[in-house]
């Protein structure tokens, strides 16, 4: 087992359960409210530390607040066996928040502020080159400044490490941001803004995910939801059946799927067999509520994978 390295954003996710959402001027009472830590970058993290049972093996790099939620985010992740040597604490800074609404179908509304996310630069670039040695794989998504990803990238695909970019939240890009990406995993919304295609099934898909490739990228997966995912790379185009499992809430399934496919890469698994421990994943992490609470063990991802099977 190589180790994971992730570089991107952590935010404390304050959460709402509501039959439906506030029109404008309106109040809309919801039936539950709790606090967890979130963040795209500290989702990935959690799911690759569960799943690789290494400790130390899943090092985040980037950047919190010196409040009680950058704490309170930074213990968590010590917690679950991540090294935080690379998580730097910015003074006089908030951490990064997410106000997230759930409805009862378990879909669910996000509203970010990065506070101290914002504020990663040349130091978490340098960090992550400096973590490379070991590294098996690379997870970034876009909710650190772009040119840090962008650095990072280039120098871990410069060294041979897989890179798998999370193309959210959607931004716009300068051109040749993605040339060094070895994985593109967007979401249907994702892949539909970039591809111009709207995602709605199987076949469109493929359409987008084949359009997306030949800007340059070597493999695009698009996640599906409750329709799996599809894969278009080198050798392969093809759906990969979704698990069946009981929706909670559908938060932090992309970040789970991502941190799943990284942990199988990073221990020598080829692509289709990392995909499906991501699927696995993923499928679990939205049958529990919350975003890093609800990160699959591997015990529970080789139970569904074996059932799967």
């Amino acid at each position: 087992m190589k180790d994971v390295i992730v570089l991107g954003g952590l935010n404390m996710d304050l959460i709402v359960d509501t039959p439906r959402l506030a029109g404008p001027g309106e109040t809309a009472e919801g039936t539950r409210f709790y606090t967890t830590p979130g963040g795209k970058g500290g989702n990935q993290a959690v799911a690759a530390a569960r799943l690789a049972q290494s400790p130390g093996s899943v090092k985040m790099v980037g950047r919190i607040g010196d409040d009680g939620f950058g704490e309170e985010m930074a213990q968590f992740m010590r917690n679950e066996g991540i090294d935080t040597s690379l998580l730097r604490s910015t003074a006089d800074v908030a951490s990064g928040v997410a106000v997230i609404f759930i409805l009862p179908d378990g879909e669910n509304h996000v509203n970010p502020v990065y506070g101290a996310n914002a504020l990663c630069d040349a130091q978490q670039s340098d960090d992550v080159k400096s973590a490379l040695s070991n590294a098996g794989a690379l997870l970034c998504q876009q909710e650190v400044p772009l040119p840090v990803t962008k650095a990072s990238i280039d120098a871990a695909a410069a060294a041979g490490v897989t890179v798998i970019l999370d193309p959210a939240p959607v931004r716009d890009v300068p051109d040749g941001f993605y040339d060094s990406v070895t994985i593109l995993t967007p979401n249907q919304g994702e892949a539909s803004s970039m591809a111009g295609v709207d995602v709605v099934d199987v076949a469109s898909a493929k359409l987008a995910a084949a359009r997306i490739r030949n800007s340059g990228i070597g493999t695009v997966v698009i996640t599906l939801g409750d329709q799996g995912a599809w894969i278009e790379g080198e050798g392969v185009s093809e759906l990969l059946d979704p698990f069946k499992v009981d929706v909670v809430a559908t938060v932090a399934a992309g970040d789970a799927f991502n941190g799943g496919m990284g942990v199988g890469l990073a221990s020598g698994m080829d692509l289709l067999e990392a995909a499906r421990l991501g699927m696995a994943s993923g499928a679990l992490c939205v049958s529990k509520a919350g975003a890093q609470d609800a990160m699959a063990t591997r015990a529970e991802a080789e139970a569904l994978l074996s059932v799967q099977r």
